[in-house]
Formats: C-alpha cells, sequence, structure tokens
C-alpha cells in the first residue's frame, strides 16, 4: 500500500510538473493549453493507470462508478456548495466587526457563480484531480494514518503539487503567497475528507465542493494585488480570517473523524469502494 501511494504520488508529480515546465515555456505556445490541462488531469490519468494494473476492469468500474454517486442526503449538497461562501461571508463580517470597514467584495453575479460550479462538475474538469486525490489516495491514507491524519496529510501534498502555479505569470495564483495557500488547503481538505466520509466516498459531492471553492472564493477576494514572493506571508486581513475560520471548522472535523475508520472489508481488500463507518 505504502509503495503504491509513493508510485501515485511520484508520478502524479513528475508528470503534472513537467507539463506545467512547458506550458511556462515560450517555445511550446502552440501546445500551451494542452500541457495545462493534462498537468491538471495527471493525479486522474496515474490513478486510473495504478488502479487497472492493480485491480483491473472491476476496480476501475468501481472505482470510476463513484463520480456518478448522487444519492446522498441533500444536506451534504448545501454542504458542498456552500463551505466556502459561507466562509468567506462570515470573514468578511468580523472584517466590518474588527475594522470597520467592509472588504471588497468580488463583482460576480451569484448565478454566474452557480452557473460555473455546475458546469465545471458537468464536463468533468475537477474529475482530472478527485479520482486521483480521493478517488485513489485518501482511502489508502486513511487505511494507515486514519481519516484525520489522511486529510492533513494529503492537504499538504495537494498543496505542493500547485507550486509551479505561483511562478507561471497569468495565473490567479502568481505571486502570491504559498504559505498562507498551503494553510488553506490543508484545512479545506480536512472539510473534504469529512464529506467524503458523510458520503460513502463519493466523488460526485468531492467534485461539486471543488468546483464550488474554486468558484466562489472570490467573492470576498483575500488576493494582494501586485504580490510577486511567493513564499513571503500574505498582507490580506480577509486571508487571514478565511484560514482562521477554515481551521476553527478544521479542528471540530479532526476530532469527529477519529470516529469513522475504514470498513473491515475495505482494509483489507483495499477495492475501489470504501465504506466509512462510525466506530
Amino acid at each position: 500500500m505504502v509503495g503504491s501511494l509513493l508510485l501515485f504520488f511520484s508520478l502524479t508529480f513528475a508528470i503534472t510538473w513537467t507539463c506545467w515546465l512547458g506550458y511556462a515555456t515560450p517555445a511550446l505556445a502552440p501546445v500551451r493549453l494542452l500541457l495545462l490541462f493534462l498537468g491538471i488531469f495527471a493525479p486522474s490519468f496515474v490513478a486510473l493507470g495504478l488502479t487497472a494494473r492493480a485491480e483491473g476492469g472491476e476496480g476501475l468500474r468501481a472505482l470510476l462508478g463513484r463520480l456518478f454517486a448522487w444519492r446522498v442526503n441533500a444536506r451534504w449538497y448545501v454542504f458542498a456548495v456552500g463551505y466556502i461562501a459561507a466562509i468567506k461571508l462570515a470573514a468578511a463580517l468580523i472584517h466590518r466587526l474588527l475594522y470597520g470597514v467592509w472588504p471588497r467584495f468580488g463583482a460576480e453575479a451569484w448565478y454566474v457563480i452557480a452557473a460555473a460550479t455546475v458546469f465545471s462538475v458537468v464536463i468533468g474538469g475537477q474529475a482530472g484531480e478527485e479520482l486521483g486525490w480521493r478517488g485513489y489516495a485518501l482511502p489508502r491514507l486513511a487505511a494507515r494514518f486514519g481519516f484525520g491524519g489522511a486529510g492533513l496529510l494529503l492537504g499538504v501534498i495537494w498543496a505542493a503539487w500547485h507550486l509551479p502555479l505561483f511562478f507561471i505569470p497569468g495565473g490567479d495564483t502568481y505571486g502570491q503567497s504559498f504559505p498562507l495557500y498551503l494553510l488553506q488547503v490543508t484545512a479545506l481538505s480536512v472539510a473534504m475528507t469529512w464529506l467524503y466520509v458523510h458520503t460513502n466516498g463519493s466523488l460526485l459531492l468531492l467534485m461539486l465542493m471543488h468546483s464550488a471553492v474554486n468558484q466562489t472564493k472570490d467573492i470576498v477576494p483575500s488576493a494582494v494585488a501586485g504580490a510577486s514572493n511567493a513564499f513571503a506571508l500574505s498582507t490580506s486581513r480577509v486571508a487571514w480570517l478565511t484560514v482562521a475560520l477554515l481551521w476553527i471548522l478544521a479542528g471540530y472535523f479532526l476530532v469527529r473523524l477519529s470516529r469513522f475508520r475504514l470498513s473491515a472489508d475495505y482494509n483489507a481488500a483495499l477495492c475501489a469502494s470504501p465504506r466509512p463507518v462510525s466506530s
């Protein structure tokens, strides 16, 4: 199991970072977008390849089937769609109470954000990551470290995977604070693990949450205009308020996640259909 995880992470980082290096190379401009998306989809390509090698067609069908696992309680759809939006709005309110002024709000209309969230899920954009991170890696990490430890460790790895994007001009993370991003993404990974155990590993709900995070994070923007040092700490008050709220909730989730474990059958066979149960 450890060997398969190390192989998964090694191949994923090697493919993604190579593609993104190519994306930043002017000589490869005609295929820049192709390289960008190949890098984004690397976690899932690697997960599918390793699953096919180890478990064959049955394992692949089970893994891909979790992309369509929609029969979950409606409250988890609300959680997936509204989590980061609620945190951002709470951060704005706290900013108003502490500093006497409202922070800057994003200009996108709510219906545009909603449409973009759904569209990104429908076209499979988030599947490029979620089949790998939480379809393949999370249950295997959980078998060794428990769901809390797995959520934390995967969050650090997931954030580190994005590191090249902080040095490629033109992207929304260029020059922004990577240490702050690491804190945010690690806490967010714990929240997504919480969603995972309550939806029986539904990748559809995780894709929805991933898409909603991407589309709603700028309803109260935390990016610093003109930032150029990716390893500096952010000067954005909204960003630090967001981190504080994310970690307050992550702390709650971590305490509760200690009650969950993988089912005995899954822990023994490590098939592609985990069934988290309360211990």
